[in-house]
């Protein structure tokens, strides 16, 4: 019934007559995105698109690995698959993959800064999808901090190097950081080996740490909260997932959400729209998500204002 409420499906000129495939190149692991890649599929299928019935996805996961992102992407390209779904630097490996499969992204920084849109209401290429403006939530985010640690003068910044969106990150960070005085050390990484080392050196360093979230601090957010809260450092993050895991404060968009949107694009793709035509959409949807079993574990108090201002509060 789904499929007859959607209409008939027809998909677009790349489609040859064999049913089309989807490449889903999962920037993280089953873990860390699983949820959201069953909300496109579960989304997808809304809009009549079964995968083993009338459509395939192919399902690579990268666990926040650039190499292995770029190797997916290329044997996406060499399968010849309809369109490729992905996320964060999963979106810069397909587009160095290729100029014509289309490419949906359920999360991304800015597409135009990067080179990868002419605008965000006309693309222009084979590249659209959902943007999060990374440098407006990371100021957010500081703002955030100052209110439940008003004392907050040192930050520590987890930033993985590799991934897209940091330029914008980062310069969110340095813009509110010095607005409001408060010393930044970004902490640089590439891989998940470096996260340890990196996290050893800040008891009694810092008084917060803010942890650039994307792929590769995902799939590692047990061992970042595990050593965060050892250290008594209160920690904000950009999506709800590292506060489920115990983290303190999370504040970003609903990516359950974009994924789901992300079907929308796709679909439509299947059916025979162009990327090129598509505008990139922003998120609607954006969740403060407080942790007050992580605020006990380190010793810290929040305040009512604040509390009440959150869309969830984890008792």
């Amino acid at each position: 019934m789904g499929a007859a409420a959607a209409g008939p499906i027809k998909v677009g000129a790349q489609q040859s007559a064999r049913q089309p495939v989807i490449g889903f190149l999962v920037a993280g692991t089953e873990a860390s995105h699983g949820a959201w890649v069953a909300a496109f599929a579960r989304r997808l299928s809304e809009l009549g698109w079964t995968d083993g019935r009338n459509v395939t996805i192919a399902y690579k996961w990268a666990a926040g690995d650039v190499q292995r992102m770029a190797e997916f992407a290329a044997e996406f390209v060499r399968q010849k698959v309809n369109v490729i779904v992905t996320s964060a630097y999963g979106v810069v490996a397909a587009r160095q993959a290729t100029l014509t499969i289309p490419i949906v992204f359920a999360s991304y920084g800015d597409a135009v800064a990067n080179g990868f849109a002419a605008s965000l209401s006309r693309p222009g290429g084979n590249v659209t999808g959902l943007s999060i403006q990374p440098g407006e939530l990371s100021s957010k985010r500081l703002e955030l901090l100052r209110e439940v640690i008003p004392g907050v003068r040192r930050l520590a910044a987890l930033v993985n190097v590799n991934y897209a969106g940091l330029k914008q990150e980062v310069a969110g960070i340095r813009a509110a950081s010095t607005r409001m005085n408060i010393d930044v050390d970004l902490i640089e990484i590439e891989k998940a080996d470096d996260i340890g080392p990196a996290l050893s050196k800040l008891a009694g360093q810092t008084d917060a740490l803010y942890v650039y979230s994307e792929p590769l601090t995902n799939a590692n957010r047990a061992q970042i909260i595990a050593a965060a809260t050892a250290a008594k450092i209160p920690t904000i993050f950009g999506f709800r997932e590292f506060v489920d895991a115990g983290g303190l404060i999370s504040y970003g968009p609903n990516f359950v959400e974009l994924f789901s949107r992300a079907a929308e694009f796709t679909d439509k793709i299947l059916r025979g729209a162009t990327p090129a035509d598509m505008p990139i959409e922003l998120p609607v949807k954006f969740d403060l998500i407080i942790n007050l079993k992580a605020a006990r574990a380190i010793g810290l108090a929040i305040s009512e204002n604040v509390l009440t201002r959150a869309d969830e509060v984890i008792e």
